[in-house]
């Protein structure tokens, strides 16, 4: 509001994933003004008129608590697609297509292939002196107020929810799909504490509905609730090259509902996990690439010992993203 306009140059999506399926998180960020961290969404809307290509790998890792090649999960590679449109400066809209790839140590039940596609729309409003949605241009002492979002999306159940193993049994946890819709709800609140620091907050609750698996059997994943914090920190800008690099350090808490096959709770399902993640995001011209190592530092698993495979129990998980806007 007190200096001169001068918009930022270039905006860049954010994304994460967690172990038995993916959705990609959402957030934008510029030449100078917040950064964006890997995985907690900003608040910053894509500019009216424009469309982002996003790509994200999360590789993760499973400790194995056995000495022979067995049944053990031994790694989830997870693929994002996905493109959004700025239809005003405060609404944004994305559409997300995820491939995966899950994969046991004895491989006797690998699955790979496109899962449940999911839509998000994101609303963007900012505290100056009042509440107000996100005008169309903002100085840099603008985009140092507080910004927020309120996000909702939804999945199509476009991936196959009944691959079995060589004996014809199906595992959820090794599905493509969930057989029903998703449905997520979520917030994000971002401060620009200095020049260089920025502070973002994410919160959001993914509901899971029951399904009827070709089996016969019932069953519905526990609903996940997840609380974020981060800080990015801007190391390098070259305004001649278009050229900035950003530190991100993040805390992740994920809480897993218990499952339930058959209407009863599931034993060895849900628990609470606190992750680290530690990246770097750099940014050229309309481009923006980042990467990370994400390592669970502190979990409360409801059967901790007999819970090989699920969030958690991974050795590391591998962050990688790649945007475009245009």
């Amino acid at each position: 509001m007190k200096k001169a306009v001068c918009l930022v140059t270039a905006c860049f999506l954010s994304g994460h994933v967690y172990a038995h399926h993916g959705v990609a998180s959402l957030g934008v960020a510029g030449l100078e003004g917040p950064g964006s961290p890997l995985e907690t969404s900003s608040s910053l809307t894509l500019p009216e008129g424009k469309f982002l290509a996003y790509l994200k790998l999360d590789y993760a890792d499973f400790k194995k608590y056995t000495p022979q090649r067995d049944d053990e999960t031994d790694k989830y590679i997870f693929w994002i697609y996905g493109i959004g449109y700025g239809i005003k400066p405060y609404l944004s809209v994305y559409l997300f297509i995820p491939y995966y790839t899950k994969k046991l140590e004895d491989n006797s039940f690998n699955s790979s292939g496109f899962a449940d596609i999911s839509f998000m729309g994101v609303l963007g409003f900012k505290y100056d002196e009042g509440f107000m949605l996100i005008p169309e241009r903002e100085s840099l002492d603008d985009l140092m107020d507080w910004h927020f979002t309120v996000y909702g999306g939804f999945t199509v159940p476009t991936g196959d929810p009944n691959i079995r193993d060589k004996d014809g049994n199906i595992d959820p946890g090794m599905s493509l799909g969930f057989g029903k819709p998703t449905v997520t709800v979520g917030a994000t609140a971002t401060k620009q504490l200095t020049e260089k620091l920025t502070f973002v907050a994410d919160t959001n609750y993914l509901k899971f509905f029951k399904y009827r698996y070709a089996d016969g059997t019932e069953y519905q994943f526990g609903d996940e609730f997840r609380f974020n914090t981060a800080f990015a920190y801007r190391l390098i800008t070259d305004y001649k090259d278009k050229l900035r690099i950003d530190l991100s350090l993040e805390a992740n808490f994920l809480n897993l509902g218990r499952d339930k096959e058959n209407g009863v709770g599931l034993n060895a399902t849900g628990g609470k996990i606190l992750y680290g993640l530690y990246g770097f995001r750099l940014y050229y011209k309309t481009v923006s690439t980042g990467f990370g190592i994400k390592i669970p530092h502190w979990t409360d698993l409801n059967e901790e010992s007999q819970q090989q495979g699920s969030e958690g129990k991974e050795n590391y998980r591998l962050i990688f993203t790649f945007s475009a806007l245009f």
